[in-house]
């Protein structure tokens, strides 16, 4: 019985088999994949085997039989997802800020098995997540999975909003008073992943750090503010929120230096006016939510930006200036 029970998995043994330990650089010989499956219990004859070799092409798996000398054997040639795309993928998930540190193993040990061995190697050395900042919030997964829900529902949601304490602990925001919000976008910034929804008390949308969430909460009241929500246009609103700091959104008019055209194409897109002022500079048109985090990204273009309109925003960067050099 058992070896009946053996013998219907040799299809599944050979392809996982073939699948970790083989790439072009290694491929496995005929007395290779013969011993395995004996030492699983399988004895096998080489025409069954070159049957399920065909069986697996059939079922889309791409086996290559090298003929080289020295190098003859068989093995998966391309893959769901190439080296360079995996290793893309596993340094954004180390990236991510709100993936925690033991989330952010698992889903990299996941992505290692979708190479051979010899690559997941490359992936375990190419990026390190210890160290970097991360997220403590270990229930993350579940709390997108339901706003997810809630926003398929058409539901409000209610949580606990943190956040960090001078003693380095994380604490309720408004000494613990639920958060009562109508969810309707989701999307990444900067390592971070934002929750965009309506909140009725001030009828205006906000954003919330995913990972600062504690005890959601789906209701069943339904969502409000499908208006607002109508008006967001994602790539738009993390360029107008810089850092996704929220303030009043205005039209500014800055007068920019020449090298710095790279650095608002790079941000803002290359539908951006631009418009040349003299050899020198170009003058240009953003919304922005003005924010002393906005003020804080042109201290950093080193005076190679003025704000020239409106006058409210310039005095505004006058007094973020003065309340920096006087240390008000």
């Amino acid at each position: 019985m058992a070896k009946s029970a053996n013998q219907k998995m040799k299809l599944i043994l050979l392809m996982d088999y073939l699948l970790e330990n083989t790439d072009e650089e290694h491929p496995v010989s005929m007395k290779n994949i013969l011993d395995y499956l004996a030492s699983n219990g399988i004895n096998a004859e080489r025409k069954s085997i070159y049957d399920d070799v065909e069986t697996l092409r059939t079922y889309g798996i791409d086996i290559i039989l090298n003929k080289g000398k020295g190098n003859t054997g068989y093995f998966v040639g391309s893959r769901d997802f190439e080296l360079a795309e995996l290793k893309m993928l596993v340094d954004a998930v180390a990236s991510a800020k709100f993936i925690t540190e033991s989330k952010s193993r698992e889903l990299i040990l996941k992505l290692e098995k979708k190479a051979s061995k010899y690559d997941a190697g490359q992936l375990q050395r190419q990026v390190y997540v210890a160290g970097r900042a991360k997220s403590f919030n270990e229930s993350i997964y579940y709390i997108v999975d339901d706003i997810h829900k809630a926003m398929r529902h058409n539901c409000k949601i209610e949580f606990n909003y943190m956040e960090w304490s001078v003693d380095k602990k994380l604490v309720a925001k408004r000494n613990g008073k639920k958060y009562v919000v109508s969810p309707w976008l989701l999307m990444w910034n900067d390592g971070n992943y934002y929750l965009v929804a309506f909140d009725d008390e001030s009828s205006i949308m906000k954003h919330y750090r995913v990972d600062k969430i504690k005890s959601l909460k789906i209701n069943d009241i339904p969502r409000t503010g499908a208006v607002e929500s109508k008006k967001i246009n994602p790539a738009q609103y993390t360029n107008v929120n810089f850092s996704m700091y929220g303030g009043k959104i205005e039209n500014v008019t800055l007068l920019m230096d020449n090298s710095l055209a790279g650095v608002m194409l790079d941000r803002y897109g290359t539908d951006i006016p631009m418009v040349k002022v003299d050899d020198n500079h170009f003058r240009t048109h953003i919304n922005v939510c003005v924010s002393s985090q906005f003020f804080g990204w042109l201290c950093g273009l080193e005076g190679k930006a003025q704000i020239t309109e409106p006058k409210e925003v310039k005095e505004q960067f006058r007094e973020f200036l003065r309340k920096l050099v006087d240390n008000e």
